[in-house]
């Protein structure tokens, strides 16, 4: 699941952009639990997320349910999404387990917000991409994120999940 250690390009959806765009990310503070399917598996994943650095990164570490054989979490990433007033768009920093520390190659994002939704474009390669998109719903106060690989102008669906408050 290296998808997301990659450069990034913009994504806009062309829908109105939520009014208050850092308001949208108050919604993703807190306490997790993530729900569906990933890679055509089922999984569970926590997810805490906590403003950092005075409130200018949400910083949102999500660590899976399962386990690898020497105990440790299957997958864990660490997310830093800000947004920037100036450029008008969200950026976003994503550090998971699966791309082997590849700091080396740029792994920041700009996405365009769209209504209630952050549509993020990774761009592995001139031929591929991740369509990650986190879509805020408000009358569940809960988050979907659908996460999509394109290649070679086909698009396949790696993950939809579910994002719901713990209690």
């Amino acid at each position: 699941m290296s998808l997301l250690m990659a450069g990034c390009a913009i994504f806009s959806a062309g829908q109105k952009p939520s009014s208050d765009p850092v308001k949208l990310l108050d919604h993703l503070a807190g306490s997790w639990v993530l729900k569906g399917a990933i890679g055509g598996k089922q999984t569970v994943h926590d997810v805490e997320a906590r403003w950092v650095l005075r409130r200018e990164y949400l910083e949102l570490h999500e660590i899976s349910r399962e386990k690898v054989a020497d105990g440790d979490s299957a997958y864990e990433a660490i997310i830093l999404v800000s947004w920037d007033p100036k450029a008008g768009q969200y950026a976003c920093l994503w550090m998971d387990s699966t791309a082997g520390g590849a700091l080396t190659s740029p792994v920041t994002c700009r996405a365009t917000p769209a209504a209630e939704s952050i549509p993020f474009v990774f761009t592995l390669s001139p031929s591929e991409s991740i369509h990650t998109t986190f879509s805020y719903r408000k009358a569940t106060d809960t988050w979907q994120w659908i996460i999509d690989d394109e290649k070679n102008g086909k698009t396949d669906r790696f993950a939809d999940v579910e994002l719901s408050r713990k209690r």
